[in-house]
């Protein structure tokens, strides 16, 4: 562990609670490992600022550094590359044709962009400088929270990829790191930024639902493909993930959105969770068939992939209750399931079509047609068409991007913050303590120390910001 990284974990004071070791930790599910998540649990120190709410002084060019030109960064910069008041000053990643790809893109449309790729460490040098506002990070998972941290500490704003961080040693540094230095740290949750999602919001928000009491969300994404593609994955990094750690890995996609429906973080809190995997039967085999075929495979052949299905339970302090499950494996369709229940009606979004209900039956066509135009958020009137057209997940993807620059520009504070970041992240280390342990409940950590009680709703009205044009 370099100096730099002790100096600031001593003056953040959480040396003495074994953060430096979950940072070259092999994030397996050793005792040790376990032994840190329980204790980390009941962890809190005291907040030195509350982020949430924080509205960061506005810019009128938002000046921007991308790091980690994959599959979905090259996305993010073809998102960027459309929004106006963006300026593309940086681009990183190890692979010198990638960054040569994107280079090409943003030039064209007058971005000058310094150029950095090769050196792993070349990342830091990016994020050193001067002439950056924002650092976007969409790297594999255990690059994270060292590059966010390093980023804030050089004075910039951060964009994070789900998970934002893989333990509860690096989530609590993200929290203590945007508290001091006041740099919004967002982890860019797209599908908070779906239309259905949005428009569910919208609806509790109005009252539709009457009092939410229960939610359900998923990630099941049949990804073996992927996983196992020597290609689609540099360095094979999500095979890695699956076949050396245990529990819900991926909960954010059907978690946010929830959580910002259910008023989380602000106004109620995660109490505690249960969580239960069961086997693998499939991954594993899977791994094993490739390695009789091609050697490249064998170091997988023996290894104890994560369960087929992870499903976790929450209650809250108001008493309220959410499910999230993940299953990255099974031949199942696609779904989040993104289900609210209320005391007045419920809204499920998969199997699409979505569907709404105020007693025994699901409503009709027409009136669940009418019901989808009249609490449509003012967001996706404005920017709807637009986001559709440039793309990314049917263009929810592009929205949250479009979002959060407005804001930054307009001096507003943003829909998530270092709080939900954490927070929604930590169900994967708490889960895996859960599962290890016969699904025995485990405190969730409230990383706001007590601030929830005060902290104010998300605001989606627009009524403030909306300035910034798009690019088509």
């Amino acid at each position: 562990m370099g100096n730099s990284r002790r100096s600031f974990l001593k003056k953040s004071g959480l040396t003495g609670m074994g953060l430096a070791a979950g940072f070259i930790s092999a994030y397996a599910n050793s005792d040790d490992e376990l032994a840190r998540i329980k204790e980390q649990a009941a962890f809190s120190p005291v907040q030195s600022f509350n982020m949430s709410g924080y509205a960061a002084p506005k810019l009128d060019v938002v000046r921007v550094g991308i790091v980690g030109i994959g599959n979905r960064g090259f996305d993010a910069v073809t998102r960027m590359n459309k929004i106006d008041g963006v300026e593309i000053k940086a681009l990183c990643d190890l692979r010198p044709e990638r960054v040569k790809m994107a280079n090409d893109l943003v030039t064209q449309s007058g971005h000058q962009p310094a150029l950095y790729h090769t050196d792993p460490e070349a990342w830091k040098k990016m994020c050193s400088r001067d002439d950056l506002d924002l650092v976007y990070i969409l790297t594999p998972w255990s690059l994270h929270t060292p590059m966010a941290v390093f980023s804030m500490n050089h004075n910039k704003h951060v964009c994070v990829e789900v998970p934002a961080g893989k333990t509860l040693e690096e989530l609590w540094l993200l929290v203590q790191t945007s508290e001091k230095t006041r740099k919004h740290c967002m982890m860019v949750e797209n599908c908070c930024y779906d239309f259905f999602e949005l428009t569910t919001l919208n609806m509790a928000r109005s009252g539709f639902f009457g009092e939410v009491t229960h939610c359900e969300g998923a990630y099941i994404h049949n990804l073996t493909e992927y996983v196992f593609s020597k290609e689609h994955f540099y360095q094979m990094w999500e095979l890695k993930e699956m076949s050396s750690r245990k529990g819900n890995l991926y909960p954010t996609h059907g978690l946010g959105p929830l959580c910002q429906v259910l008023n989380i973080n602000r106004g109620d809190k995660m109490d505690y969770l249960v969580s239960l995997s069961n086997n693998d039967f499939i991954m594993g085999p899977m791994a094993k068939e490739l390695a009789a075929k091609d050697s490249f495979y064998a170091p997988y052949a023996n290894k104890q992939f994560n369960g087929t299905m992870s499903t976790t339970t929450i209650k809250t302090y108001k008493g309220k209750s959410i499910v999230v499950q993940f299953d990255v494996s099974s031949p199942r369709p696609y779904t989040r399931i993104q289900l609210v229940s209320g005391t007045k009606g419920i809204a499920l979004k998969y199997p699409e079509p979505s569907r709404f209900a105020t007693g025994h039956e699901w409503l009709g066509e027409a009136e669940t047609k009418l019901l989808m135009e009249k609490y449509t958020p003012a967001i996706v009137k404005k920017i709807g068409e637009s986001a559709r057209q440039v793309g990314g997940h049917g263009g929810m993807d592009f929205l949250m991007d479009w979002r959060t620059i407005d804001c930054l520009r307009n001096g507003l504070p943003l829909d998530q913050d270092v709080y939900d970041a954490a927070l929604w992240s930590a169900i994967s280390p708490l889960s895996a303590w859960s599962i290890a342990n016969r699904s025995t409940s485990i405190t969730v950590p409230d990383f706001t120390r007590g601030a929830f009680l005060k902290n104010k709703p998300i605001d989606i009205s627009m009524e403030k910001g909306g300035t910034t044009k798009v690019k088509l």
